[in-house]
């Protein structure tokens, strides 16, 4: 029996991704004190060498409904695999100490990630309770109270297919092959969709080599739509086209080099400071481009901040300047 005065904890589906091993995306449905359901969707970033941390980014499981009974240990939706599986509605809990990375206590460093660990923390709190044959309630409160429930449980083997796939468009095969035998004067006036084939051969090393270029002709580049460009950027766990942070890094490191020409011969240790600077911005342009979900580091957006008024200033000057002559 659910308890009607809070939120409960009705399902955690959890994801790593296989490129990136770091990232990991989780799916949160949660009963609501209406009646209704609520799924959230997190992703974070285990770090190998510092606390674990939630970062911000688009949804890709949940753009369209979410199907839990469709989950299970070991299914591949693009470049997620999924780790772990929870469903209040199934027979009993996965046990979460045959998985030392979801294991509170073998693994403290989720106590980083609260909104992850609260509920690892509800289902280990019911699996004991499963083991002592009490009755199976789930909710996100302590002093919820406990009743007796002859609720029939639904045994967790189905498996279905993500409703969303994410390799390949919506369309199938056969719609390709009959838009390309249509008649010549439909095919110039309608442009033609790209091969299903095509777009689920496209991976991260093929969008990488157009990272410097904006989406819409990377997308013209790679012969592919705009819409499904953008598709394989979430399959990939990319939330922006990172052409912007590139060019912003590439506009620094210019600005950069021509100032250690500037100072080369006027001072020697201030150009190594700039060429050492440079050195760092040339780095994390290395980083973004290998890994295009990073974002700009805050040192580095609070130096091109700074470049910016320096920019603003000096064009102000100038503009003065003309103007004082003019009088």
């Amino acid at each position: 029996m659910i308890s009607s005065r809070s939120p409960s904890l009705k399902a955690l589906v959890i994801f790593r991704n296989l490129i990136y091993t770091e990232l990991i995306r989780s799916v949160h449905v949660y009963r609501l004190e209406e009646g209704g359901e609520e799924e959230v969707e997190r992703e974070y970033v285990f770090n190998k060498d510092s606390d674990y941390e939630e970062i911000c980014y688009g949804r890709v499981f949940t753009l369209e409904e979410f199907n839990v009974s469709g989950q299970f240990e070991g299914l591949v939706n693009g470049v997620w695999l999924c780790i772990y599986v929870f469903d209040a509605d199934r027979v009993c809990p996965p046990d979460l100490n045959r998985m030392p990375l979801l294991s509170l206590a073998a693994n403290p460093r989720l106590e980083s990630v609260p909104t992850l660990a609260d509920d690892l923390c509800v289902i280990s709190k019911l699996s004991s309770r499963v083991e002592n044959n009490e009755s199976l309630q789930i909710s996100s409160s302590d002093n919820a109270s406990e009743g007796s429930a002859d609720n029939s449980n639904k045994v967790g083997s189905i498996r279905y297919v993500f409703d969303l796939d994410l390799n390949c468009l919506p369309q199938s095969e056969s719609d390709n092959e009959e838009s390309d035998q249509s008649a010549p004067d439909v095919g110039d006036k309608k442009k033609k969709r790209a091969a299903t084939k095509h777009v689920a051969t496209l991976g991260l090393e093929d969008l990488a080599k157009y990272f410097d270029l904006p989406i819409v002709e990377a997308s013209k580049q790679l012969k592919v739509g705009l819409t499904v460009l953008k598709k394989k950027c979430r399959q990939f766990g990319i939330p922006r086209w990172p052409h912007r942070k590139i060019k912003s890094l590439d506009c620094l490191i210019r600005d950069l080099q021509e100032e250690v020409e500037k100072h080369k011969e006027e001072d020697e240790i201030k150009a190594m400071v700039v060429a050492t600077k440079k050195r760092i911005i040339e780095s994390e342009k290395e980083n973004i481009e290998q890994r295009p979900f990073m974002e700009i580091q805050r040192e580095t957006k609070k130096f091109r901040q700074d470049v910016f008024k320096k920019r603003h200033k000096a064009r102000v000057h100038e503009i003065q300047s003309r103007t004082l002559k003019l009088f």
